[in-house]
């Protein structure tokens, strides 16, 4: 039994040896560190784009379908031909929806009729209501005639019978000139009815023939000779057959000129300022890969709009292909590389080893005695960023915090300070500081305390009010928490 007890006891304390031995001969794998480089400094924006044609001849609906009194707002493309066809000038490219017109155009003619049944009508009422007036005129000059005769054949009579005769014959002469007034009342009236109907009947007569000649028209044929490239509608898709077209958005094909091409890209709302016209931007292709091409920005959007189907603001930007390459198309997909800026002899080093928050930049040297060293950003590309104060070419930086972080001390306040005096010179109009001295008197001033940095003996804790440093390190002050 005891000896059961010491195999093991003994197998114990082997294995605790082995795992010390093995524990202990493990080497601790060393930090990944970034070297500051110095040198040629490119800015550079990627986009995607669309080729296009900077000059194109447009294939649009018939402007006899814009007319007034058509009444067409919209209609189909029953036919077109596929995309990519070369047509001379006169050749068929499409066909609009002739029965979509047809039933317009016999509703009209209805309409039309119906019309001209309402002017005959009027022409007709008028004439019957004028000749019961023309009688009723006849008929008071002849009641006019008889109170004459009356009036004379009392002569002899009593004065209150020739007076009663004269009453008679005024009273009828009255009665003529009230005939005679109402009848030519009743003229303008006619008149004025009869030149209603004309002008509704001519109204339908002339939408008819506009409807007629639009009908006429809705297979178009090409304005002049090239290739037919299909337009797009407001939700960026292609035309084709089936596809609606309005007066509001009448283009239905392209004949692009192929010698001058041009990039439609759009760019995102936070890359857009730094894009301007006259930037060189390098082109590739996705169906030649093996090809690279050179252009330059020539117009950038001031107003940003909803990407369709999406959330994202952008701003379109059109890029000018310099010279002629027959194996371009419009609408192939081009990848864009538009130079920013271009800096000569900058520090630089990886944005991922920038930490701090928006009023604090700091990097984690490499070394002996590590340490945390404040730095100024300046501008940045994809993967680096301008350090314009705080390291030089050679310095190695940690590209993750140590796990000691907090305990490392923080050098290079005083390039905070600096730039805290800077910005708020700037705000006040007056010039930056240039020097720490400087910095250090526009705080006494009554500048924002320092923020509160962790682990750095002898700042002044506070929160800063104010925008830090330039440049935009994407790391903060919760990102060092994950890191960690």
């Amino acid at each position: 039994m005891k000896k059961k007890y010491i195999y093991i006891g003994a197998a114990v304390a082997a294995l605790l040896v082995l795992v010390i031995l093995l524990t202990g001969t493990r080497e601790k794998e060393p930090p990944v560190t970034a070297e500051a480089r110095q040198g040629t400094f490119e800015v550079l924006v990627y986009t995607s784009g669309t080729l296009e044609a900077e000059n194109s001849e447009k294939i649009v609906i018939p402007e006899e379908l814009g007319g007034r009194n058509v009444r067409i707002y919209e209609i189909k493309i029953t036919d077109i031909v596929e995309e990519g066809t070369v047509v001379q000038e006169g050749d068929y490219v499409a066909s609009l929806d002739h029965k979509a017109v047809e039933e317009v155009l016999v509703q009209a003619r209805e309409e039309m009729e119906q019309a001209l049944s309402d002017f005959e009508d009027a022409k007709m009422d008028s004439n019957l209501n004028l000749s019961n007036n023309r009688d009723q005129i006849i008929n008071a000059r002849e009641q006019v005639e008889q109170m004459k005769i009356i009036l004379d054949e009392s002569v002899y009579e009593s004065p209150s019978v020739i007076r009663k005769a004269e009453m008679d014959l005024e009273k009828a002469h009255r009665t003529l000139e009230q005939e005679l007034s109402a009848y030519t009342l009743r003229v303008q009236q006619a008149a004025a009815r009869v030149n209603r109907r004309v002008v509704i009947l001519n109204q339908h007569e002339n939408r008819v023939k506009e409807l007629e000649e639009a009908y006429r028209v809705l297979n178009i044929h090409a304005p002049k000779p090239g290739m037919v490239i299909y337009a797009k509608d407001r939700f960026g898709d292609k035309i084709k057959s089936g596809s609606t077209v309005s007066r509001w958005m009448p283009v239905i094909a392209t004949l692009p000129d192929l010698s001058r091409m041009i990039s439609v890209t759009w760019v995102n709302e936070i890359d857009i300022s730094k894009v301007k016209a006259g930037q060189k931007v390098t082109l590739g292709t996705d169906a030649f890969p093996e090809k690279q091409l050179e252009g330059e920005v020539i117009t950038v959007a001031n107003i940003g709009q909803p990407m369709p189907r999406s959330d994202a603001k952008v701003f379109e930007v059109r890029i000018r292909v310099f010279g002629s390459d027959p194996d371009l198309r419009p609408a192939m997909t081009t990848s864009n590389v538009i130079q920013t800026g271009v800096y000569t002899e900058e520090v630089y080093i990886p944005t991922d080893a920038i930490f701090g928050n928006d009023s604090l930049r700091y990097v984690y040297m490499y070394g002996k005695s590590p340490f945390r060293q404040v730095v100024e950003a300046g501008d940045e590309n994809e993967n680096f960023t301008i350090i314009k104060k705080g390291l030089k070419a050679g310095d190695r930086v940690l590209m993750a915090p140590p796990e000691n972080e907090k305990d490392l001390p923080l050098r290079g306040m005083e390039i905070y300070e600096e730039i805290r005096a800077r910005e708020a010179a700037q705000r006040s109009g007056t010039g930056g500081a240039s020097s720490p001295a400087e910095g250090e008197a526009a705080a006494e001033a009554g500048e924002t305390p320092l923020p509160e940095v962790q682990g750095q003996p002898g700042t002044t804790p506070g929160t800063a009010s104010s925008p830090g440093p330039s440049g935009n390190p994407r790391q903060s002050g919760s990102q060092d928490q994950n890191r960690r």
